[in-house]
């Protein structure tokens, strides 16, 4: 099989991993935003390094929820020094610094995003939005509970979660071996995770509709009198939402 093929044969069993096994961690994490949804909140987003692709995926774009707050932290951002990024997201006590700059509270949900879920900053994030109130979800490769955390008490992101789904990533990410000394290449992690990330979205928006409520969600600006719609979204979370 050419490396493609292997590369598009992984991702596809992925996606049917997810859809086949995490459909109730989904739902759950779905009816918990629903409910935030319906009462006001917001949904916070956190992730690091190339977790942090998920903020974005789920942030003022056309098809997403208008009630969406990323953490937008750019030390763990690749463009402010991929090094310097990975020895922030080991860094223990950081957490705290950025948390304090978001009025996440009890009536919000929280994501945070981490394929290993061994590295401080994501665990501490989502351990804050907990001890505040918030119903904490996670995205995480379980695959990772048997390597030793580097959390100061040793937790997982699972452990620090209300709900926390498989993306079912393996080990070291990348799934098709292109080099003889058995490198891979072919990284899986950004597509489980959106997928998850956008499942669980729908799932909410769902469960609103099934509540006669209709989900805020952003449209196109490219489509004809989306910009006037998105408009008034903008203008009813901007005082929430700092990155509108």
């Amino acid at each position: 099989m050419d490396f493609v093929s292997e590369y598009a044969a992984a991702v596809t069993g992925i996606l049917d991993t997810i859809w086949s096994k995490e459909r109730p961690g989904i739902e759950r994490a779905g009816k918990m935003l629903a409910d935030t949804l319906a009462a006001g909140g917001l949904l916070y987003v956190f992730g690091c390094g190339h977790s942090h692709m998920v903020e974005e995926e789920l942030f003022y774009r056309a098809g997403g929820l208008g009630a969406v707050c990323p953490i937008f932290e750019t030390s763990t951002m690749l463009h402010e020094g991929a090094a310097k990024s990975s020895r922030i997201e080991r860094m223990s006590g950081y957490a705290k610094l950025v948390a304090e700059r978001f009025d996440v509270g009890s009536g919000d949900c929280f994501l945070a995003v981490s394929t290993s879920g061994i590295n401080p900053f994501a665990i501490e994030m989502a351990q804050i939005a907990g001890t505040r109130g918030a119903g904490v979800i996670g995205i995480t490769s379980l695959c990772y509970r048997k390597k030793p955390s580097r959390h100061r008490d040793g937790l997982h992101l699972p452990d620090v979660c209300d709900v926390c789904i498989d993306s079912h990533v393996p080990a070291g990410d990348a799934c098709v071996t292109v080099c003889t000394d058995g490198t891979k290449a072919g990284p899986v992690s950004s597509v489980a995770s959106l997928a998850i990330a956008d499942a669980v979205m729908l799932s909410a928006c769902q469960k609103l509709r099934e509540q006669g409520m209709e989900p805020e969600i952003f449209r196109s600006g490219n489509c004809a009198g989306g910009d006037e719609y998105n408009r008034r979204l903008i203008e009813r979370f901007r005082t929430r939402v700092r990155s509108l």
